[in-house]
């Protein structure tokens, strides 16, 4: 019994421990969760001296309540934990949900400790009266709460349930503030606790969470358009360097700045393969290595103590670095190769557990197939160690082969699965090496509409890896994913536009998609009334542009006139594009620019190149530059035609004389006075 009190107890003072090490907590919810976790803080005296006491016994009832509240402060863990990683939006909107859950851990945490017969325990009369105290502050919070942020709230949902891009600057701007979005940093913070909650949902994060994802795309457009240089200033040395290592030179413009979050805090450089540290802080994958291996303990930036080692791949910047990248004209940063593989922490149980599930999968009965499969699903949705471990095991090649069951919801499960364990970066390999691609393929083409999206979703995640680009276009992919992306439900429609761009990317892919039908599909979501596929299609289009089937395809569409609406009306990272596009159609094609400059797109040019984002300028000006240079010919030529007509009236005003036919006046003399 003493050792397990000692263990009960020393698990207690942990869990406090984890608790204090917690940094920071949204501002939506600081004053609260900061006064829980102090209140916790001061429980550590009683435990440590629980522990200490040599020849008490604790009571049974006594070691029976610390147990029920090592459960609880388990709960205030996790919740704390959410405070402190969880999206600010989504604590905003969800406020009465997370309200709740605070009072009811609060409400529990009293409960539980007043349980703790603390006076029958031989501790000083100092940490009894710090134990009253902690009580009492539980007991006057109990209930109590502070009064919301109204307008805060207000201003969320009118935006959450608003579709059009007309909003009030105001509005945006106090989000901004109250919100604290007004950096690269934060909003790619925020955008990174969205994506958590994504991939913790397995891929299934449901329409409140896509459509906060839409709110930030929002509220990030409005601080590129308020203040497009949130990077730090251009200097001289800060030339963007290709994937070789080699700046760009070009004489003819400014070499664009890289945006500080690209760059890693260590070496300063573009980042090739950005992972995240247990601080929350991203750096280059092989910088954060070297530190680690030199027995640092600590978080290069922050200087914080890191409570974990293992790195987690920043897919969400990754992809913002190639998008970046593609926009600039730089080669997208390939990342090397990573030989060592991460072990698993799963326990010897957990891994018995997965070997007969494993062996179920292998069963004739398709019952065993089916549960094994769902079960192998859940488990890699749920931690990176499961993933890893349930991989060791051999599951990937199991799943691959049930990939062509004609039981579509195991098929649904295989594919998920494979979904969820690719969120490891080491599983991406295993699954391609198993020839997982025409069976992911055979699923997005002929499977149910879940597991059509999440074969769609699943393309996308192993197509971060450059290589694996080439290799899934080349298996017939992207036909069935333009077929989704036009059929597709509104979560489908997402997941085939978001790996149809990332696979198209790579310059290859492009023409693939276009003799898809890829660009009449996305022509007809941007004129699709609350479609809500505005930004995917545009950002597509923006791409397919500069391949030259493309910008034939796009232009046979007849896009300028939606084009033209678009960088008059759209959000700033939509005009953005649309400029984009804009500019290769013109390239040498007269007739869009007449056509462009008929519609009226001027005016909007010239708000746009000095109201837009940073890109959304550059995009601007070219066009402008090109079509006053049109306009230019256009009046000279005209000029050239007048001066014509006018030599023609001049030499035949009247009808000759006889005298004049016998001594014609010289075409020379009436030529020098052009």
């Amino acid at each position: 019994m003493e050792e397990d009190k000692g263990a009960l107890v020393q698990s207690l003072i942990d869990t406090v421990n984890e608790i204090a090490s917690i940094s920071d907590y949204r501002c939506t919810v600081k004053k609260q969760y900061c006064n829980l976790a102090r209140r916790l803080k001061l429980l550590t005296p009683m435990f440590e001296e629980i522990r200490d006491m040599k020849e008490a016994v604790v009571p049974e009832e006594t070691v029976k309540a610390l147990v029920s509240f090592r459960e609880t402060l388990e709960s205030a863990k996790e919740l704390l934990r959410f405070g402190s990683e969880s999206s600010k939006i989504y604590l905003v909107l969800e406020r009465e949900q997370t309200m709740n859950k605070f009072l009811e851990v609060t409400a529990r945490l009293e409960q539980t400790l007043s349980g703790i017969s603390y006076e029958e325990l031989d501790i000083s009369d100092e940490v009894k009266e710090q134990v009253e105290l902690v009580l009492a502050q539980f007991r006057r919070a109990k209930g109590r709460v502070d009064l919301p942020d109204v307008e805060l709230y207000e201003d969320l949902s009118y935006l959450y349930n608003k579709n059009d891009a007309a909003t009030d600057p105001t509005v945006f701007r106090r989000l901004v503030e109250k919100l604290q979005l007004a950096g690269i940093g934060e909003l790619t913070q925020e955008s990174l606790a969205l994506h958590e909650m994504v991939t913790s949902s397995g891929g299934d994060p449901g329409a409140s969470i896509e459509k906060m994802s839409m709110l930030l795309k929002k509220i990030k457009d409005f601080v590129q358009t308020e203040n497009p240089y949130m990077v730090a200033p251009a200097t001289e040395k800060n030339l963007v360097a290709t994937s070789s290592g080699q700046a760009s030179t070009d004489k003819n413009c400014k070499a664009p700045v890289i945006p500080d979050d690209f760059r890693c805090p260590i070496s300063l450089e573009l980042m090739k393969d950005p992972v995240i540290v247990s601080t929350g802080q991203t750096y280059e994958r092989s910088c954060i290595e070297k530190w680690l291996e030199q027995g640092h303990g600590t978080c290069p930036k922050t200087q914080q103590t890191l409570s974990s080692t293992s790195l987690t791949p920043n897919y969400v910047l990754r992809s913002l670095i190639a998008q970046w990248c593609e926009a600039n004209g730089i080669e997208v940063p390939k990342r090397p190769n990573r030989p060592n593989k991460t072990a698993s922490a799963c326990s010897p149980a957990e891994r018995t557990k997965i070997e007969n599930l494993l062996h179920k999968l292998t069963s004739a009965n398709p019952e065993d197939q089916r549960s094994a499969a769902g079960e192998i699903r859940l488990l890699a949705k749920r931690n990176a160690d499961n993933r890893v471990a349930i991989a060791e095991a051999g599951a990937i090649p199991l799943l691959v082969g049930l990939l062509s069951t004609p039981d579509s919801r195991t098929q649904e499960h295989a594919v998920t699965a494979l979904l969820n364990l690719s969120i490891c970066e080491d599983n991406k390999g295993s699954i391609i090496s198993c020839g997982a691609v025409p069976g992911i393929v055979h699923v997005l083409k002929h499977g149910g509409m879940e597991a059509r999206e999440n074969a769609a979703a699943t393309l996308f995640s192993l197509s971060v890896v450059d290589e694996n680009k080439v290799r899934i276009g080349a298996s017939g992919a992207i036909p069935p994913l333009v077929t989704l992306l036009s059929e597709g439900t509104q979560r489908g429609k997402k997941d085939a536009a978001t790996a149809l761009f990332n696979l198209c990317i790579y310059q290859g892919n492009k023409g693939k998609a276009v003799r898809a039908g890829v660009v009449s599909t996305l022509m007809e979501l941007l004129t699709e009334t609350g479609g809500g596929m505005v930004d995917e299609a545009l950002a597509i289009l923006a791409i397919l542009a500069s391949h030259p089937e493309g910008k034939a395809a796009i232009g046979a569409a007849e896009a300028v006139p939606v084009l033209v609406e678009v960088i008059g009306t759209g959000s700033p990272r939509n005009r953005e594009n649309a400029a984009a596009v804009l500019v290769h159609l013109c390239s040498g094609d007269p007739q869009h620019m007449v056509d462009a400059q008929e519609l009226g797109v001027m005016d909007s040019l010239l708000d746009l190149s000095q109201n837009g984002t940073d890109r959304g300028k550059r995009k601007a000006a070219q066009l402008l530059e090109r079509m006053n240079r049109f306009i230019e010919q256009q009046a000279e030529a005209e000029g050239e035609t007048e001066t014509e007509v006018e030599v023609e009236a001049v030499i035949e005003p009247r009808p000759l004389t006889q005298s004049e036919t016998q001594q014609p006046q010289p075409l020379s003399a009436v030529n020098a006075d052009r």
